[in-house]
C-alpha cells in the first residue's frame, strides 16, 4: 500500500514537471518506474502510455473549443502517428529493456534542445494549386479577437516527421509532441497556437494505438496504471494553473537541466544493463 501512495504522489510530480515544461509526463514516468520502482521497461512504457491519453484528452477538448486545434490536418498527420505509433510498439517488444532505456535517454535529450530552442510563429498564405490546397491543410485560428488565416507548406516532409514521431511514442511511451511540433512549426511552417494544440490532440490517438499492442501483449498493470494516470492528471491540472503565474522561461531551463540530469543516468543504466 506504501509503495502505490508513493507512486501516485511520484505521479503527481511527474505529471506537474511535464506540464510546466511542455515535456510531457512520460519523460518523468519511465525513469521513475524504473530506476525508482525497478518496474521492467516495457510495464512501465505501457503505464506511461495510458497516462499519455488521459493527460492529452482533457487538454484536447479545450482547445477545439477555443477554434485553435486544426482537426483536418491533426487526422491527415494521425495516418502516419498512428501508422509509426504500431511499428514502434511492434519493435518494443522485439528490444532488449537496456537497448530501449538508451534509446529513451538519447531522445530525451533531444527533446530538451528542442524544447530550449525559440519557436517560430509562421503564418503562411495558401498557394493556388499547392498540395496543401488540394487535401485542404489551411484554417483560420483566433488571435486577439481576429481570426487570422495559414496554410500547411511542404506537407511530405512534415508527414515523413510524423511517422518518426509516432514510432518514438510507441517505441518508448512517450507523447513525442516536440517532434510532432517540430513538424509543423519547423517543416510545414504552421502557426506555433495551431501547431501545439493541434499536436496535443494527436498525441492521445497516436498512444491509444501503441497501447492496445503493449495491452495485447499483457504489459500494461492496473495496479501500475492506475496510480500513474490518477497522479499525472492530477499534476498536469496542478501545473496548467502554476502555469499561468510562474516565470516559465526560467523554469523551463531548470527542469532541462534535471531532465539532462535523468536521461544521463538512463543512458548509464542502459549501457551497463541495469534494466528488466
Amino acid at each position: 500500500m506504501s509503495e502505490i501512495i508513493i507512486l501516485f504522489l511520484g505521479a503527481i510530480s511527474a505529471g506537474l514537471l511535464g506540464s510546466l515544461t511542455g515535456l510531457g509526463g512520460g519523460v518523468i514516468i519511465i525513469p521513475l518506474l524504473t530506476l525508482g520502482f525497478g518496474v521492467p521497461m516495457h510495464y512501465a512504457i505501457g503505464a506511461s502510455l495510458i497516462s499519455v491519453i488521459g493527460t492529452s484528452s482533457g487538454a484536447a477538448v479545450a482547445f477545439v473549443k477555443e477554434g485553435f486545434t486544426n482537426m483536418r490536418i491533426g487526422m491527415f498527420l494521425e495516418i502516419a502517428t498512428t501508422a509509426g505509433a504500431i511499428v514502434g510498439a511492434l519493435v518494443s517488444g522485439m528490444l532488449n529493456p537496456n537497448t530501449i532505456g538508451i534509446i529513451f535517454a538519447s531522445i530525451l535529450l533531444l527533446t530538451v534542445i528542442l524544447n530550449l530552442k525559440g519557436k517560430p510563429d509562421h503564418q503562411e498564405p495558401l498557394v493556388k494549386g499547392s498540395l496543401e490546397k488540394k487535401l485542404k491543410l489551411y484554417g483560420t485560428f483566433p488571435d486577439k479577437g481576429v481570426l487570422k488565416s495559414y496554410s500547411a507548406r511542404n506537407t511530405v516532409p512534415g508527414f515523413l516527421m510524423m511517422m518518426f514521431a509516432g514510432a518514438m511514442s510507441g517505441l518508448l511511451g512517450i507523447g513525442s509532441g516536440a517532434l510532432k511540433v517540430l513538424a509543423m512549426d519547423n517543416m510545414m511552417k504552421l502557426p506555433f497556437k495551431v501547431s501545439t494544440t493541434t499536436s496535443n490532440f494527436m498525441i492521445g490517438v497516436t498512444a491509444v494505438a501503441s497501447a492496445l499492442i503493449y495491452f495485447q501483449r499483457g504489459e500494461i498493470i492496473p495496479v501500475i496504471v492506475a496510480p500513474v494516470l490518477i497522479g499525472v492528471v492530477i499534476g498536469s491540472f496542478i501545473g496548467s494553473k502554476t502555469l499561468m503565474v510562474s516565470k516559465t522561461k526560467k523554469l523551463k531551463v531548470f527542469f532541462a537541466i534535471v531532465i539532462t540530469i535523468l536521461s544521463i543516468y538512463m543512458m548509464y543504466n542502459g549501457i551497463n544493463k541495469s534494466f528488466r
